[in-house]
């Protein structure tokens, strides 16, 4: 059995994949967030698109996507903050030039029963020297990957 993508604790066939497959639709919008890392961690485009708002939906964003994601390992989730409609989150990943983090608050709406990703703003963020390695070798950043 694989852990789920998106760091939850759960197997990815009892979390995120019955989302990705279109089996289930995410509840919440830390559920849709979550699945929405995992389905970046396999490169599936289609649900990406699929779950953003309308406004902002662009079925070209498939493909780029998935040609991303052959050049990106995403590491880890962490969810910083929920509200009613906004998710606050760390994503980890490792590129050519190391490993990198993508600090996000996410905005989501509800349309015709469906919560989509709308939008979100990006903070300024570093993997800072001290803290445990995104890698997951339990050792701190500065003495794995840093």
């Amino acid at each position: 059995m694989r852990p789920c993508y998106c760091d939850s604790k759960k197997e990815f066939s009892a979390c995120c994949e019955p989302f990705l497959s279109g089996i289930q639709k995410p509840s919440t919008p830390v559920q849709l967030m979550r699945s929405r890392y995992s389905a970046f961690a396999v490169g599936d485009g289609k649900y990406l698109v699929k779950t953003t708002a309308k406004e902002n939906r662009y079925e070209e964003d498939a493909k780029l996507i998935k040609e991303s994601a052959q050049n990106i390992v995403w590491l880890g989730l962490e969810v910083l903050y929920e509200s009613e409609n906004q998710v606050e989150f760390k994503a980890y990943y490792k590129e050519r030039d190391g490993i990198n983090v993508l600090h996000e608050k996410s905005s989501f709406v509800k349309e015709e029963g469906m919560w989509l990703y709308k939008d979100g703003i990006l903070f300024n963020s570093k993997i800072e020297r001290n803290e445990p390695c995104p890698c997951k070798s339990g050792k701190k950043y500065k003495k794995c990957c840093g």
